[in-house]
């Protein structure tokens, strides 16, 4: 069923406490205790999963960054969030250039972090219905906060950090901060290149 929440975490506790907050939200789980038997169980479906990833970054045998590459070897775009009190730039970086949906700092909010999920499976259904293209953009955008947006959009203007911070009262390194954030979500690396994806191009 599209709105699936496949959880991977090693700890007992966060595990259950998770699988009960979202299925007290009306979601279905699947939780396992590690990747490999997540990656087991999804070899023996037979066909492409149907909903979102939400993993725990620090585990063993095998992290939630090398899972989400197994998965993606595995030809599968589902959205995928990560959990993490360990996060650092450049994994959360790279992680979003590879695609995943967001990453949820611990300590989270509840709701928060269910709404999160929410809005993947949301991306998650639109992906069925859509070509991989119009998806993929889909989903890209969709994995942007509000203020994440508001950057943007003022980033494809032309604007520079200064008059953005200004705008938003907030300071330059935010600014600086949700820039790098959107050329990550959606593959640009340039103003003007955020500005010619947002037109059609990307």
């Amino acid at each position: 069923m599209t709105n699936t929440v496949y959880l991977v975490d090693d700890e007992d506790a966060v595990r259950e406490a998770l699988a009960f907050l979202l299925g007290s939200r009306g979601l279905a789980v699947q939780a396992f205790d590690a990747a490999p038997a997540l990656l087991a169980h999804l070899d023996g479906l037979g066909a492409a999963p149907q909903g979102v990833f939400l993993l725990d970054v620090r585990m063993e045998p095998m992290n939630g960054t090398r899972l989400h590459e197994a998965l993606l070897e595995r030809g599968l775009k589902n959205p995928v969030l990560f959990l993490t009190g360990h996060g650092d730039i450049p994994m959360v970086v790279a992680a979003l250039k590879r695609g995943a949906f967001d990453f949820l700092e611990k300590p989270y909010s509840d709701n928060a972090l269910v709404d999160r999920v929410e809005q993947a499976l949301a991306v998650a259904a639109a992906m069925q219905a859509q070509g991989a293209h119009a998806a993929e953009r889909a989903a890209r955008l969709a994995s942007l906060t509000e203020r994440e947006r508001e950057v943007m959009q003022r980033v494809a203007a032309g604007k520079l950090n200064k008059v953005i911070a200004d705008e938003l009262c907030v300071s330059v390194r935010t600014v600086e901060v949700h820039r790098a954030r959107v050329f990550a979500k959606l593959g640009v690396g340039s103003a003007a290149e955020l500005a010619g994806w947002l037109a059609g191009g990307g």
